[in-house]
């Protein structure tokens, strides 16, 4: 079962599965070389984790996120990865603040070469890096989940113009203040940037329903 959510989900985030999409069991099933009872058990998962939504007498599709509700899921973020960044500060080895700052170099190279998809993998790789060197797994778990809500609206966001140009030195920001292992620095670098986020989203989806 968790196989079959595993590949649902990813059909999701990768955007092969778009929002509002019927879901029907019978076309999972074969696609998942699945049964008809591991397929729902696999949506009953991802309805849990509000990446789809059952429709009374339609079966299931995937959810479709809202403005409002990105803003909000953005709110959220903004504490909880700053308490990661805190967290990181905290705890970051030498070897955890160099590698860091080699993703922080790719970001600055992806930037400057105009490479839009690279930097903004690396721009989930650093993020998922602050996480794990933070070591708080709770929160970890809380971010993937709002991650994977919100994914529609994180990659119309790194593909907005200009936008890596403003993101860039913000990345760089939290960076350095984890590798000073200074914990207030980082948890306000890390607010600072998803209230940039915040702002943004607007601009990067003004015709979503609010």
């Amino acid at each position: 079962m968790t196989d079959v959510a595993s590949g649902i989900r990813e059909a999701i985030l990768s955007g092969q599965f778009v929002p509002n999409q019927r879901l029907i069991e019978a076309d999972l099933s074969e696609q998942f070389a699945a049964s008809r009872a591991s397929v729902r058990a696999a949506l009953a998962e991802l309805a849990n984790e509000g990446l789809i939504e059952r429709v009374q007498n339609r079966g299931a599709r995937v959810r479709a996120v809202s403005l409002a509700e990105a803003v909000e899921i953005c709110e959220v973020r903004m504490v909880v990865e700053g308490l990661c960044a805190a967290k990181a500060a905290e705890r970051a080895t030498d070897a955890d603040a160099a590698g860091l700052r080699e993703i922080g170099d790719a970001m600055r190279a992806a930037v400057d070469s105009g490479d839009v998809l690279g930097y903004s993998r690396l721009n989930e790789r650093l993020h998922r890096r602050v996480r794990e060197i933070s070591g708080q797994r709770t929160a970890a778990g809380v971010l993937e989940r709002l991650r994977a809500q919100n994914v529609r609206h994180q990659f119309r966001l790194a593909m907005h113009p200009g936008r890596p140009q403003v993101s860039l030195p913000q990345h760089l920001g939290i960076i350095e203040a984890i590798a000073a292992r200074d914990p207030d620095a980082a948890e306000r670098a890390a607010r600072a940037h998803l209230r940039s986020v915040i702002e943004t989203l607007p601009e990067v989806d003004p015709g979503a329903a609010s």
